[in-house]
């Protein structure tokens, strides 16, 4: 019982930090919530996360969800790429989000199944 209370209270630890991270104006919060968070072992962390760079809808968070392997959109994990997924259709503004998918399509440089789901996801987008 009391590992449940500690893990817990670790969790909501993490949850606060995550979310005084997602309102922070400084741009380096981008930085740490991709670094320490999008790489967490822990799929929970990595969801939450995911949702928060999505949040601060920016061009240089969503960047993190949208085009990088293994993380937001691309993460190996379903409930994580699906709650990615969905936060960012539930999006009001969806404008940078667009542009970013766009960018992702188009970029040589990104691998073709990242390329493929950003498709996806836009085509999901444009449904909206």
């Amino acid at each position: 019982m009391n590992t449940m209370i500690k893990n817990t209270k670790s969790y909501n630890k993490v949850a606060d930090i995550i979310d005084s991270l997602t309102i922070n104006p400084n741009h380096d919060a981008i930085a740490v919530l991709e670094e320490i968070g999008t790489n967490s072992s822990i799929d929970e962390v990595r969801e939450m996360t995911a949702l928060a760079l999505v949040k601060r809808n920016e061009h240089d968070s969503l960047s993190v969800v949208i085009s990088n392997k293994g993380k937001g959109i691309n993460d190996m994990s379903t409930a994580v790429a699906m709650s990615t997924i969905n936060c960012l259709l539930s999006l009001e503004n969806k404008e940078e989000a667009m542009k970013v998918l766009e960018f992702t399509m188009s970029c040589e440089d990104i691998s073709e199944d990242v390329r493929e789901n950003a498709r996806a996801v836009k085509a999901l987008m444009a449904l909206r």
